[in-house]
C-alpha cells in the first residue's frame, strides 16, 4: 500500500507539470490541418471526405503515440539510442532494397494496408543518438571545466559520421528535402552544444566549398555533374530563380502557389471558395503546398494566425529546453526545435518563393501519416522532458 501511494503521488506530480498549453497548440494545429486538407481534397463526388477522414485517423493515432510516449521516463532513451539508430538504418536499407516507389521516389515500406516512411522516423532516432553523445561530452566538460579544440573537432567528426549514413541513404531515394532536415538537426544541436566557433567556421567553409565545387563542375563537366545531381533538382532551381519564365514547366507549382496566396489578400476568399484551390491548379495542394490553400481561402489573417501558432509553439519549446537541467533532455528538445523550425521555414518559404521547392511537408498541417506521427512522437518526447524537469524556486 505504501508503494502504491508513492506511485500515485508521483503520477499526480507529473500530471501537475504537464504542459496543457503546448497540447492545446497542437490541438489548434490539428483543427487547421483538417480544415485545409478537406478544402484541398473534397472534389471527389463519390468520397469527398476520404483524405480528411484518414487525416483524422492519423491524428487520433498520433495523439495516442504522444500520450504513450509520456509513460516511460525519457532518460531511458539513452540506453535505446544505439538500437534505435541501427533500426533506422536497417529500415532505410530495406527501403532501398524493396521499398515502394511513388512519383519517381522510393521512400515507403508497405505494412499491410499502411505505408510508412522510415526517413521520417530517422529524424527522431538521429536526435536521440546525438543528444546522448552530446550529453556525455557535456558531463565530461562540467567535470573538467574545459574542452579543447581537438576534442570539439573529434566530437563533430563522430556526429558527422553518424549523420552521414542516414543522409546518404535518404538522398539516394531520392529525398533531398528530408536529407537537408537531417543536416539541419545536426547543425542546430552542434550550435546548442557550444561547439568551438573555429570548428563551426571550418564546417561552414567545407559546405561553401562543396557548393562552389558543384557550380564549377556544372560548367566544366556537365555529364559528371548530372551523375551527382538529379536533373529534376536542377529544374527546381530554375523554377525558383525564374518562375514566370518557366511557368509552363519548372515554375508551374510556384506560380500557382503565388497566385493563390496573392489572391487571398487580407481576409481570404472563404472556405472552399479559392479559385486556384478548387480549380485544382495547385499540384500536391494537400501535402507540399497546403500553405497556399490557407493563404488563398483565409488570407493574410489566416496565414498570420498559423505562423503565430508556430511561433508560440517554438517559443515554448525553447523555454522547455532552457528550463531542463538535464543535458540529455535539453539536447532532445533542441533537436526537435531544429527539425520543426527548418521544415516550417522551408515549406512556407518555398510556397512564397523565398526557398527552392523541396517537397517538405508543413509540420502538423500537411496530409500524411508518417510525417504526422513523427511530429507527434517528437512532441511526446518534449512533453516527457518537461514533465520530469524539476523546477526550483531559487535558480
Amino acid at each position: 500500500m505504501k508503494d502504491l501511494g508513492h506511485t500515485m503521488k508521483k503520477h499526480k506530480k507529473l500530471l501537475q507539470q504537464f504542459d496543457y498549453g503546448l497540447l492545446f497548440l497542437i490541438f489548434l494545429l490539428s483543427l487547421m490541418s483538417l480544415i485545409a486538407v478537406y478544402s484541398a481534397t473534397h472534389h471527389d463526388p463519390n468520397n469527398p471526405t476520404h483524405f480528411v477522414v484518414r487525416q483524422a485517423m492519423w491524428y487520433a493515432l498520433g495523439f495516442g503515440v504522444l500520450f504513450a510516449t509520456l509513460v516511460v521516463d525519457y532518460r531511458r532513451l539513452k540506453s535505446l539510442s544505439v538500437p534505435l539508430y541501427i533500426l533506422g538504418i536497417v529500415l532505410l536499407i530495406w527501403v532501398e532494397i524493396a521499398g515502394i516507389t511513388r512519383s519517381g521516389s522510393q521512400r515507403w515500406i508497405g505494412i499491410g494496408e499502411f505505408q510508412i516512411q522510415p526517413s521520417e522516423l530517422m529524424k527522431i532516432f538521429l536526435v536521440i543518438i546525438i543528444a546522448h553523445l552530446l550529453a556525455k561530452v557535456q558531463t565530461k566538460k562540467e567535470q573538467e571545466d574545459k574542452r579543447l579544440f581537438k576534442e570539439d573537432l573529434w566530437l563533430t567528426t563522430k556526429i558527422g559520421a553518424i549523420a552521414l549514413v542516414p543522409f546518404a541513404l535518404v538522398l539516394v531515394q531520392p529525398d533531398l528535402g528530408t536529407s537537408i532536415v537531417l543536416l539541419a538537426i545536426v547543425g542546430v544541436m552542434l550550435l546548442v552544444a557550444g561547439i568551438s566557433w573555429r570548428v563551426l567556421f571550418l564546417l561552414f567553409f567545407l559546405v561553401v566549398s562543396m557548393i562552389a565545387g558543384l557550380v564549377a563542375l556544372y560548367f566544366v563537366n556537365t555529364d559528371l555533374f548530372f551523375k551527382l545531381i538529379e536533373e529534376h533538382q536542377i529544374e527546381r532551381i530554375y523554377g525558383w530563380l525564374d518562375p514566370q519564365g518557366n511557368a509552363g514547366d519548372y515554375g508551374y507549382q510556384l506560380v500557382q502557389a503565388l497566385m493563390a496566396i496573392g489572391s487571398g489578400q487580407l481576409l481570404g476568399q472563404g472556405f472552399t471558395e479559392g479559385v486556384q484551390a478548387q480549380g485544382r491548379y495547385i499540384p500536391e495542394a494537400h501535402t507540399d503546398f497546403i500553405f497556399a490553400i490557407i493563404g488563398e481561402e483565409f488570407g493574410f489573417i489566416g496565414a498570420s494566425i498559423l505562423i503565430s501558432i508556430y511561433f508560440i509553439l517554438i517559443y515554448r519549446l525553447v523555454q522547455i529546453a532552457l528550463t531542463c537541467k538535464d543535458p540529455f533532455g535539453s539536447y532532445l528538445v533542441a533537436g526537435v526545435i531544429g527539425m520543426l523550425v527548418f521544415q516550417i521555414f522551408q515549406n512556407i518559404g518555398m510556397s512564397i518563393g523565398l526557398m527552392p521547392i523541396t517537397g517538405l511537408a508543413l509540420p502538423f498541417i500537411s496530409y500524411g501519416g508518417s510525417a504526422l506521427l513523427t511530429n507527434m512522437l517528437a512532441m511526446g518526447i518534449v512533453l516527457n522532458v518537461h514533465m520530469r524537469t524539476k523546477v526550483y524556486m531559487f535558480d
